[in-house]
């Protein structure tokens, strides 16, 4: 079987100094673009050229000496506007722009040519090079002048970026700047001004105050990233004072939702052998450990009354009782919370302790939901795929048509963006996942849009329609409306009465579509096993190796603690 060989595409600035020439001299002189067609050995099929309306002049004249040396290749130019090659902010975005609109095949091996440009251009040439958004790898050209002759033709160098043999050096550029990292900004690309002056601000308070943070909105919205992000400006700014008391080595996130009981008090502040039924040891709680470090309790709300009276003591006076112990525990931490209830509501309705809330509310921070930033979508798009990249060290990307089809939906009102980021993440996880040769495509994009909108209980799908406009009634996406349909795919599914058996009315009124679909499956796994342990190890087969403490059996058991269930109580 003959072997097929790709076609090699060069893609590369207009010099316009090192390239520049107006008459037959230029031709006893090295020019940097016309060198790569000279070389016997580096058959150029395809030549891109980045050019300025102003040097049309100097492109023509380049095609014309390509066409005389290299009949075979094809030049082929694209207008840039640089207003100014050497701000690297304008160079950085009018390349990134052209890299992703460029149509990359995978039929072709592309070379990234660094020699011509402002050291800000090949800069950014670099870095979109590394970071995947051009999958080539780079060339350089050079003279190399012979003593008493001319050689156009010079030198040159192919660079493959393979990551994998720079790994010590990756690892040192990250510690670097771990270390250097100074902004919530640098961090968080958003072009909503309201979310720019929240994180200025949350900025300010990181740097400035160690009272509690609360950080308030939708599940989804990104409260334990944004929480993981004032830790590292916090630590940076607590390692560069000799006055801090807070060494801030250490971060510890739970989240309130999955403790329940006496399960609460000891993991959060501990408690001595016999304390309870079960007790056998001591055990040191979670304020303990992160004793002059950052504590980060998710889902704040979920905590029950009695926790929440023994953490503000913890806050107030620096101290703690284990559970079972006479003996106080002295500890200093900072705390942030985070909750996607209204903690003003659950004070009036005696679910949260007014003392405590007051304690939080010094520094209150309402995060807007995806839906509320729908102009940073794109930016939120690329950088998913940047990191799924990443990951996978795989380029991923879209046809232009099927990013503009994705794009057109998710800004639309038919997506509701129910889970924020969470779905934006999982949905850029299918897509790349599924994507053959790593190129998402309309197809692939039209089937994601499917899911999305059976997940988020709209429709019955999109089948047969080519568009994102569906023949539904004005009043048919309401409350009440996808509640009923939702009820009713329950029945078919056989999920309703067995949820009913376990789950009051006001608990089922309030959980989400797709975690009622996922409980039930796991009371039916439940019942079908013996014990705990071994419903556990079938429902987390594939995830157990992932983790360092893989404990089956606990993870069940607080997964059915949300829903203020017990193994043994799922019985036939």
């Amino acid at each position: 079987m003959k072997q097929t060989i790709n076609k090699t595409a060069v893609i590369g600035l207009l010099g316009t100094t090192l390239d520049n020439g107006l008459n037959d001299k230029r031709w006893q002189r090295w020019r940097p673009t016309v060198s790569l067609c000279l070389h016997d050995e580096l058959i150029v099929d395809e030549l891109h050229i980045l050019y300025s309306k102003r040097d049309k002049r100097l492109f023509k004249i380049i095609v014309d000496d390509v066409a005389q040396v290299s009949p075979e290749t094809q030049v082929i130019g694209h207008h840039v506007t640089l207003s100014s090659p050497w701000d690297f902010a304008d160079v950085y975005a009018e390349l990134y722009d052209f890299a992703a609109g460029f149509d990359f095949q995978d039929n072709i091996d592309y070379l990234l040519h660094l020699t011509t440009g402002t050291h800000v251009a090949q800069i950014c040439w670099f870095l979109l090079v590394e970071a995947g958004f051009i999958p080539a790898d780079l060339i350089q050209t050079s003279p190399c002048p012979r003593p008493g002759q001319t050689d156009p033709q010079g030198r040159y160098q192919v660079i493959d970026l393979d990551v994998s043999r720079y790994d010590g050096l990756r690892e040192r550029f990250e510690a670097e700047k771990q270390q250097h990292w100074q902004t919530l900004q640098a961090n968080l690309v958003t072009q909503n001004a309201a979310y720019q002056k929240l994180i200025s601000d949350i900025e300010k308070v990181a740097t400035r105050s160690t009272a509690p943070i609360l950080l308030m909105g939708a599940t989804g919205a990104g409260k334990s990233q944004l929480a993981s992000q004032i830790y590292a400006l916090k630590r940076a700014k607590a390692s560069s004072s000799v006055q801090s008391k807070y060494t801030l080595d250490k971060f510890v996130e739970v989240n309130c939702a999955t403790l329940r009981g006496d399960t609460a008090m000891s993991v959060l502040f501990g408690h001595v052998k016999g304390a309870f039924t079960g007790a056998a040891s001591n055990r040191d709680g979670l304020l303990k450990s992160v004793d002059g470090g950052l504590l980060f309790l998710d889902e704040i709300g979920e905590l029950g009354l009695d926790e929440q009276a023994m953490l503000l003591t913890a806050l107030e006076e620096q101290r703690f009782y284990p559970l079972g112990s006479d003996t106080p525990i002295n500890v200093s931490f900072q705390l942030m919370a985070g909750t996607n209830k209204d903690l003003r509501k659950a004070v009036v309705d005696g679910e949260f302790r007014a003392d405590l809330f007051a304690r939080l509310n010094t520094w209150t921070f309402f995060l807007p939901s995806l839906k509320d930033r729908l102009e940073d979508l794109p930016a939120n798009i690329d950088y998913e795929l940047a990191r799924l990249g990443s990951e996978q060290q795989q380029h991923y990307r879209f046809e232009p048509s099927a990013r503009q089809t994705y794009e057109d939906f998710a800004t639309s009102a038919d997506a509701t963006w129910q889970g924020n980021f969470r779905d934006l993440t999982a949905s850029m996880t299918r897509l790349t996942t599924l994507a053959e040769s790593k190129v998402i495509r309309t197809a692939d994009v039209q089937a994601e849009i499917e899911r999305l909108m059976h997940l988020w209980g709209l429709v019955d799908g999109l089948h047969g329609s080519n568009n994102l406009k569906h023949n539904m009634p004005k009043n048919s996406l309401s409350n009440d409306n996808i509640q009923a349909s939702f009820n009713s795919e329950l029945v078919e599914q056989g999920s309703h009465d067995l949820l009913a058996n376990y789950i009051d009315k006001e608990t089922f009124a309030t959980i989400d579509p797709f975690d009622a679909v996922q409980l039930a499956y796991v009371i039916k796994i439940c019942m079908r096993h013996k014990n705990q342990a071994s419903a556990g190890r079938y429902l987390y087969a594939n995830s157990r190796d992932k983790l360092k403490s893989p404990n089956d059996s606990d993870r069940l058991r607080k997964y059915l603690l949300k829903f203020n269930l017990k193994f043994d109580e799922l019985g036939i």
